[in-house]
């Protein structure tokens, strides 16, 4: 994994990158998160082995369901698990021996090298918001997303300095047909950004289609040893693996490309009210979930996912940003960290209907705790609105400028003989001020994290340019972003590739909007 980069693919990958870096604009993206703060924990040793003692008696008395499987349920046997129907119980410690073989970090490779990003570990990825059908603009409101939505969102998340990921699903594009729009979900990110990207994961052929374009893309001997994609394996809760998602698992697992394994949780209606019961769910399900993609290929790399939220008990919405999960959160990253496996969760969440104050503190607390919790792999970092239904153009370039304060915090505190400042300290001496002083001089330029969107003006000169909002201000970045846009530069005959094998297998079958 570490070294493929050496081992360049055939057409399209590393001598694109390196003519990209010579000839096309170059939009900055920062590194990959690593962090250098401790991270936040809630659980006491005594209570992690509580919850994993007990959702190891979940796996072994009450199991997990595997409906219209039976490849899957033959693993399962083999393995020796008690099977009876679709119901899997697995004896106490298989689970977690089966986890051991998934690896504890990998990377996963960009057609530009140099975006290319290490999950595991201390690392941070931030990857933008997935799955909604509708989007919303200050122009146009709210409407069902479109293509052209989807190619903006991957354009404005190649030009993001503070996202390291071109995601999957931005939006879902409803003007195209259910059974193609994969297709040009997938050549969108391969051509409009060199960012890191996810394939689909709605069929087990539309997941094989992404390993083939990814083929194309990098060259099949390097997909074939090497991460290209991770995509989103969501589990059904409470614990059932249906045969869409584990028949996708299946087919990028033995491609030796990476999946989140995540449970998909609404706290009181899909779980436990209690945190932790609902950590204990979240275990069992995560632990028969790794431990069937090791069934399917040992070795193959895996995230600990939860996506945990609570529900509101008078409407029956979802919440976000609250304290309960936070604090289960919390305690998943605890429990990702002794299973040894990089984890998922966290986002830009809230439940606002537009990107307001309600939508910046449930996003502003949900974002912190992601980097708190020690989240290797955050999807949803930037654009999620209303409960995940919508695509904010404008909370996404808005998300996407605070994410940039989570490198920062990250970074935590400089202590060396730059940082102590004594220099300064003498020059200026009693009643003097910094401003002039060499060391601010020195250091000014690089010494705060600076918003590319929020306004610090006087309020005279803001009153004068006409009195911006944060949305207005937001509204004018997107447009900016869009209009400066330059695809990154790509390997002619790879494109040719890539946009024969789509137009091809468009054409194979007809439309379907089912």
């Amino acid at each position: 994994m570490a070294d493929g980069s050496a081992r360049r693919r055939g057409r399209g990958g590393g001598g694109a990158a390196r003519r990209a870096e010579r000839s096309a604009v170059s939009f900055e993206t920062a590194k990959f998160i690593e962090r250098n703060i401790p991270n936040f924990e809630v659980l006491t040793e005594e209570a992690l082995d509580i919850i994993e003692t007990n959702a190891e008696t979940i796996l072994e008395e009450v199991g997990v369901n595997f409906p219209d499987n039976p490849p899957a349920l033959q693993r399962w046997r083999d393995a020796g698990a008690d099977v009876d129907g679709d119901r899997v119980r697995i004896p106490r410690g298989l689970a977690r021996q089966l986890c051991a073989t998934a690896p504890s970090r990998f990377v996963q490779h960009a057609r530009n090298p140099a975006r290319s990003v290490e999950i595991g570990g201390r690392n941070l990825v931030l990857a933008p918001v997935y799955g909604p059908p509708f989007v919303r603009d200050a122009h146009g409101g709210r409407r069902y997303a479109t293509i052209e939505d989807f190619q903006n969102f991957v354009k404005l998340g190649y030009m993001s300095k503070w996202l390291h990921h071109s995601g999957g699903t931005v939006c879902e594009p409803t003007d195209v047909a259910v059974n193609k729009r994969h297709f040009d979900m997938l050549h969108a990110h391969m051509t409009l950004s060199d960012k890191p990207y996810m394939g689909s994961v709605t069929e087990p052929s539309r997941a094989r289609d992404s390993v083939e374009m990814s083929e194309i893309l990098f060259g099949k001997d390097f997909v074939a040893e090497n991460t290209v994609m991770t995509s989103l394996i969501n589990i059904n809760s409470p614990m059932t693996f249906d045969d869409v998602m584990m028949g996708a698992l299946e087919v990028y697992a033995q491609a030796n490309q990476a999946c989140i394994i995540s449970p998909f949780i609404v706290g009181g209606a899909m779980a436990p009210v209690s945190v932790a019961g609902t950590l204990t769910q979240v275990m069992a399900e995560v632990l028969a979930g790794i431990a069937y993609s090791q069934l399917c290929r040992a070795g193959a790399p895996v995230i600990m996912g939860a996506f945990v939220t609570s529900i509101d008990m008078n409407s029956g919405a979802p919440t976000f940003g609250t304290p309960e999960a936070a604090h289960i959160t919390y305690g998943a990253g605890q429990l990702a960290r002794r299973l040894g496996l990089p984890f998922r969760s966290a986002g830009s969440f809230c439940g606002s209907k537009l990107p307001d104050a309600q939508a910046a503190y449930e996003t502003a607390n949900s974002l912190n705790m992601g980097l708190l919790a020690g989240v290797n792999f955050m999807l949803h970092a930037c654009g999620w609105l209303e409960g995940g239904l919508v695509s904010s153009y404008e909370k996404f370039v808005m998300d996407a400028d605070q994410l940039g304060t989570l490198h920062h915090l990250a970074a935590g505190v400089q202590i060396d003989e730059n940082a102590q400042a004594m220099d300064a300290i003498r020059e200026v001496g009693p009643g003097g001020h910094y401003l002039g002083c060499a060391h601010t001089q020195a250091n000014f330029k690089q010494a705060f994290w600076k918003s590319d969107l929020l306004d610090y003006k006087p309020f005279e000169t803001w009153e004068d340019e006409g009195a911006r909002d944060t949305i207005e201000l937001a509204r004018l970045r997107v447009e900016r972003l869009l209009n400066d846009y330059q695809a990154p530069d790509m390997d002619v005959a790879t494109r040719e590739a890539l946009d024969a094998y789509v137009a091809q297998r468009k054409a194979a079958e007809p439309d379907s909007f089912m």
